[in-house]
This record gives C-alpha cells, sequence and structure tokens, in this order.
C-alpha cells in the first residue's frame, strides 16, 4: 500500500522518473513576500523545533518574484509555497496552469498595514494621500491640469505645513506586493483627488493607472530592494528620510522609527485590524497541492501555520505583527489548507 501511495504521489509530479529527485529534497522550500517572510519565518523556527522534519528552506524574493518561480512547473525544483502581501492575480494563475501548476490552495494568514515612516530624530508628520502622489509620482498636473514631470523636491513645496526638507523615500521595488498595494491604496487613491487626475481616470482607466503608479525616477523616490531591514537602517541614519513598508517593522522597530499619520489616521494594531487606517490589506500564501505528500512535511506545516498557536488573538504571529483574522475567517481558511481547496472551487 505503501509503494502505490508513494507511486501516485511521484505521479502528480508529472513524470515516474522524477522519483530519486523527489527523494532527493527532503525540505519544504519556501519563497515570495518581504513582509510575509518574518511571519513565515516564526512559523518555519516552530516547525523545526517541534517536529520530526527538516526545517523548511524560505527566501525573501518579492511577492512578484516568488508568484514567477512558483508558477514556473510542478516538481523539486520549483517551490512548494510562495508568500504574497497581496492576493495572486488572474495573470499569474494563467502562468501557472500553463505550466502544470493546475490545482493551488489559497491560504489569507490576517491583515498588515503599509506605514510611511521616519526616524524618531526627525519630524512627526501627518499626511494625506494626495500629498504622497504628489511627491512620488514622476508626473503630476500642473496648476492648468496638464501633465508634467514632478517639479516638488521639498515637502514645503506642496504644503507649508509640511516639513522643509528634501523629498527622499526609501521604497519596494516592483517585484514587491508591498509596492503593488501602496501603488492601488496611496497613489491611486491620492491620484483620484485631485480633478484632473480624477478626470483622466474616467475617461481612460489605463492611462490612469499608468501615470498615478509611475514613481519618479530623479533620486527622490529609492528603490531599496526586498530588504524591509535595511530601509530601517537607512531612516536610522539620515532623519529627513522616509520609508514604505508593512506595520510590522514599524512594531519591531518602534523605539527607533515612527509612522506618519495617513489621512487622519496613525498606523496602529486597532485601526488596522477595523480597516479604520486607510492603507491597509491582506496577506497570503499559496501552496502548490501537487507537491503535498511527495514534499515531506507539507501538510504538516499547513497545520502549524493555521493553528490558534500560531495565527490566534493570542498566537505566536500576533507577537510579530500580525493583524489576527475574525474567527469566522480563520476557520474558513484552515478548512482550505485542511481540504486542499484549489482556487477558484
Amino acid at each position: 500500500m505503501k509503494a502505490l501511495t508513494k507511486t501516485v504521489a511521484i505521479a502528480a509530479f508529472g513524470c515516474v522518473a522524477m522519483a530519486g529527485a523527489a527523494e532527493a529534497r527532503d525540505q519544504i522550500r519556501i519563497v515570495g513576500s518581504s513582509t510575509v517572510f518574518p511571519f513565515a519565518s516564526a512559523v518555519v523556527e516552530n516547525f523545526g523545533k517541534t517536529t520530526d522534519y527538516p526545517t523548511p528552506v524560505i527566501e525573501s524574493t518579492g511577492s512578484g518574484g516568488g508568484l514567477k518561480l512558483f508558477c514556473a512547473g510542478v516538481g523539486v525544483e520549483h517551490p512548494d509555497i510562495t508568500n504574497a502581501s497581496r492576493r495572486i492575480k488572474s495573470s499569474e494563475i494563467e502562468r501557472c496552469n500553463s505550466n502544470g501548476v493546475d490545482k493551488v490552495t489559497e491560504i489569507k494568514i490576517g491583515y498588515d498595514g503599509i506605514v510611511f515612516a521616519n526616524s524618531k530624530a526627525g519630524e512627526d508628520v501627518s499626511l494625506t494621500r494626495e500629498q504622497i502622489f504628489l511627491a512620488l509620482a514622476k508626473e503630476v498636473p500642473n496648476a492648468d491640469g496638464e501633465m508634467v514631470m514632478n517639479p516638488y523636491n521639498k515637502w514645503s513645496e506642496i504644503d507649508p505645513a509640511l516639513p522643509d526638507a528634501e523629498i527622499e523615500v526609501l521604497g519596494p521595488p516592483p517585484t514587491s506586493g508591498t509596492r503593488d498595494a501602496f501603488v492601488e491604496l496611496v497613489m491611486f487613491e491620492g491620484a483620484e483627488s485631485i480633478p484632473a487626475m480624477a478626470k483622466m481616470a474616467e475617461e481612460d482607466e489605463d492611462a490612469f493607472e499608468e501615470v498615478a503608479g509611475t514613481m519618479r525616477e530623479d533620486g527622490r523616490f529609492i528603490e531599496a530592494g526586498e530588504n524591509d531591514n535595511l530601509i530601517v537602517q537607512k531612516l536610522e541614519a539620515n532623519p529627513a528620510a522616509f520609508g514604505i513598508f508593512g506595520y510590522s517593522f514599524l512594531e519591531q522597530n518602534e523605539d527607533d522609527i515612527q509612522g506618519a499619520t495617513i489621512d487622519g489616521t496613525p498606523p496602529a494594531f486597532e485601526a488596522i485590524a477595523t480597516g479604520d487606517y486607510p492603507v491597509s490589506r491582506s496577506l497570503w500564501f499559496y501552496v502548490k497541492n501537487a507537491h503535498v505528500g511527495v514534499i515531506p512535511g507539507m501538510k504538516e506545516y499547513l497545520d502549524e501555520f493555521t493553528s490558534n498557536d500560531a495565527w490566534g488573538p493570542d498566537g505566536y504571529l500576533v507577537d510579530k505583527g500580525l493583524i489576527p483574522m475574525p474567527e469566522a475567517e480563520r476557520k474558513k481558511f484552515r478548512e482550505a489548507a485542511e481540504n486542499l481547496t484549489p482556487i477558484g472551487s
């Protein structure tokens, strides 16, 4: 019976000839979001300590980069799980399907906020999403509503009430789910509050998204890679600079950095949990169903991540900054993990 089970599992990889390769990898391989990385790392560490399975290998590649690797195919050379700080796109599902990754389980793990933060040695700032758009967009409308290259060099040029300091913002690259969410929740929303941009959105949505989502390239916005800890270090070195990253990194470094108030609401646990903080988002991971039963420990890893001890209101992931889901949502996604419910089922 064991031999039959093994044969079926290997067949799921698409080729019995891969049996030796499947046996060669006994560690779960995880890629994806830098925001989800600290949460998944905590689960990985606990899993390695409390089970007889090898500690999974986890890599921070960014949400987009992780999904690209994940969707490249089935087999031991491809990751088993990818973390994401945004939901998988339809184009990524299509890419997965075209490469034989046709059964993927989607698990929401909780909530997070994107913060706009600076050193505690700098000014405590209150910003609107419109002001952030005007500071960071490559092109902005002038007084006549015509699009021009961004002329703002200082925050005070956008609004005299803001600091008389050079605009310098360290943020994630295009492969990051944090970048995707920031563009959608801040740049698009901020742009739409400007009449000329709102008109563009009504007349040509694609043009609007292209303009509103393109960051300036003159050194005011700096892509700082997928290492959020590096952004924190740079903010400590330059109190006038701001950084964009997940709330958990703010919480973990609250002695040194502070989050700006956005549209009247500061980034705080309760405000993110209730959705009052305007830059809140869901966090996810995706499981390659064909690898479960072939790569040792997959089911057990899912059990650990979706346990109350991990993601519950008093779980160890809350201590890392995760905003937990309500009980009904946790139940829904735990059942999805238990049943390996494919997306779209």
